[in-house]
């Protein structure tokens, strides 16, 4: 009896796992959840993926049973009836699966950015609210410490002047991405750009969360193909302007650039930080020095998407509308984004809504 006690005590311990579908396997960061398959706190019920190659190939590498799969989403919802679904396709899909989740009560966590475009965005925004889901974007940026570090001491530097934000890599057939991710990633329509989304995105998330939610009041950008030979169809280089009324953000988003980075450079009044994916330098005042301390990742379940995701669903973290996943974030980062892309076809600044 003692026995079974103490079993009782230690299962309740452990909730149950959020039973979790994949709508997609063509973004290469679906690895990310395959992975994790086996932890405990998620079971992935269903995978909705109709190129039966590529699917095997996934089940294969991470050793996963062929009765997960389905070769249409609908199928996938109706057969296993996930509490979630993690969207790994191509953003114009986005709304798709958004438009089969919603009205099933199934909540739904996409790749950066949310949509395509922000006739998307405002299709789904709408569905979410109408049906009651949650909706969220997942940055890999978002579990770095180091930004978390960085908001918590924003106010030692005074009011915010300029947020710079670098993100990008080689390119994508240069670090060896997939053929089906590269072929929606450098596709105009199903990737919604090039470098401009692909990395774009990142900086218009950080730089919305940091402004606490504000939009900016103009954007302007430039867009140029260095390697046209390669990506042919979409940009591979891209700076952002946003403007605020006492502060600018400037997003660099390449696939030119001779090594990976994800870093920012945070100006205030009287000081700075400069956030990487493993430290924080800060100079509060021009009188101090430079001091650099190494960040831990943040503490569960905000140190990865899945686990987070499982949290927000359980009712275990609620999510404010200036997080860096929520709903109203990633509208005005795609509203930033469509208004960038508007910029450089037209060579002139773009003036946003209130």
């Amino acid at each position: 009896m003692l026995l079974f006690s103490m079993a009782l005590s230690s299962a309740g311990q452990f909730p149950k796992p959020l039973r979790i579908g994949i709508a997609g396997l063509t973004h290469d960061h679906v690895g990310g959840i395959l992975n994790r398959a086996k932890d405990g706190d998620i079971e992935i019920v269903g995978i909705a993926e109709p190129n039966r190659a590529l699917a095997e190939r996934y089940l294969k590498k991470y050793n996963l049973p062929a009765s997960l799969l389905y070769s249409s989403l609908q199928e996938m919802l109706d057969k296993t009836r996930p509490e979630a679904v993690a969207a790994f396709n191509s953003i114009y899909e986005h709304l798709e699966v958004v438009k089969l989740c919603a009205p099933r009560k199934i909540h739904v966590m996409v790749e950066k950015p949310l949509a395509v475009s922000l006739d998307h965005a405002k299709q789904m925004q709408a569905l979410a609210i109408k049906y009651g889901i949650h909706l969220l974007t997942n940055y890999e940026t978002t579990w770095y410490g180091s930004h978390r570090k960085a908001l918590e001491m924003i106010d030692s530097i005074g009011d915010l002047r300029k947020i710079v934000v670098h993100d990008g890599h080689q390119g994508p057939k240069e670090i060896g991405v997939s053929n089906e991710f590269f072929e929606w990633l450098t596709d105009p329509e199903k990737n919604g750009g090039g470098a401009i989304v692909d990395f774009g995105c990142y900086g218009a998330n950080l730089m919305t969360w940091l402004m606490k939610g504000e939009k900016p009041t103009s954007v302007f950008a430039v867009m140029q193909q260095i390697k046209p030979a390669i990506y042919p169809r979409v940009d591979d280089e891209a700076t952002i302007v946003a403007t605020y009324p006492k502060a600018q953000g400037i997003i660099q988003a390449s696939w030119n650039w001779p090594i990976g980075r994800k870093d920012i450079e945070i100006y205030g009044q009287h000081g700075y930080m400069i956030a990487d994916r493993n430290g924080l330098k800060t100079r509060t005042s021009p009188e101090k020095k430079e001091e650099y301390q190494a960040v831990p990742p943040p503490p569960k379940p905000y140190q990865d998407p899945f686990a987070y995701f499982a949290a927000v669903v359980r009712g275990e973290v609620v999510v404010k509308s200036t997080d860096l996943s929520s709903l109203e974030n990633n509208m005005i980062v795609v509203e930033i984004l469509d208004a960038a892309k508007q910029s450089a076809r037209e060579g002139k600044i773009i003036y946003l809504n209130k």
